[in-house]
């Protein structure tokens, strides 16, 4: 282990076990209901009524991917003391990206929580986002965390924060393959995930902080000229940025 992440471990542990302090005992409301032929079984739906019971994986994937709870705050606060263990387990497999399990935390309204409850969210993502910024091999991709993050929390500004202050080289690398993950749809004027309800102002803001912050350590990281490029290329529009001799002949 680097001990100089240590403190960043000892954060995430904690923050996990204060996700399981805070949230235990909660259960769905005791009428919650959902469709058997599309969602589960009655014996699933008596499962989320009852306190701190472990769900078999797939069980736990359909329960924080379904969009029709009547009250989505109830049956979130009963699975995320597992949730949040899975997430950082890598043991969570949305079908599209990471974003989906974001939008479910926002479909809670986690934030109108009371404050112990909205705060120990809050320290589960920012301490997690930390973990993985300094980990060489996390069990999500930094990009896919980053998505989850800012979909759940309806922003990217403190998210973004915390990668431009963590320069160490394993920040750094964890950008370089972020870009070339994200530089297809950038390029293309598009969010790289799928957004709820404000995606031109979120890519507008990545693609600026893109701009800001990524060629000096891409460069310092010995990143690909190429992916150097693409950068530079979203800082041009229209012709410019199309007719430019290192355009990758992107096409949308």
């Amino acid at each position: 282990m680097n001990l100089n992440q240590t403190p960043t471990l000892f954060r995430l542990d904690a923050a996990l076990n204060r996700m399981a302090v805070t949230f235990h005992g909660m259960t769905a409301h005791p009428d919650e209901h959902n469709c058997e032929c599309h969602w589960g079984s009655a014996e699933e739906l008596a499962q989320l009524k009852l306190p701190d019971a472990e769900l078999d994986l797939d069980l736990l994937r359909r329960t924080w991917q379904a969009t029709d709870w009547n009250d989505h705050a109830s049956v979130l606060r009963r699975i995320l003391p597992q949730l949040s263990r899975a997430l950082v387990s890598g043991l969570v497999e949305p079908l599209f990206g990471m974003e989906e399990v974001g939008r479910a935390f926002a479909r809670g309204e986690w934030q109108q929580w009371p404050a112990e409850q909205a705060a120990s969210v809050r320290e589960f993502l920012n301490a997690w986002w930390a973990s993985t910024l300094i980990d060489a091999d996390p069990a999500v991709p930094a990009h896919e965390v980053l998505a989850l993050c800012a979909e759940a929390s309806a922003t990217l500004s403190p998210w973004l924060h915390v990668w431009e202050v963590q320069t160490c080289a394993v920040a750094d690398q964890h950008l370089a393959e972020a870009v070339a993950h994200w530089e297809y749809d950038l390029l293309g004027d598009q969010l790289p995930w799928r957004g709820w309800d404000n995606e031109e102002e979120l890519r507008t803001e990545l693609t600026a902080w893109l701009i800001r912050h990524a060629p000096a350590r891409l460069h310092t990281g010995n990143a690909p000229v190429e992916l150097l490029h693409r950068i530079r290329l979203l800082g041009l529009v229209g012709p410019a940025r199309w007719e430019d001799p290192h355009w990758p002949g992107h096409r949308y």
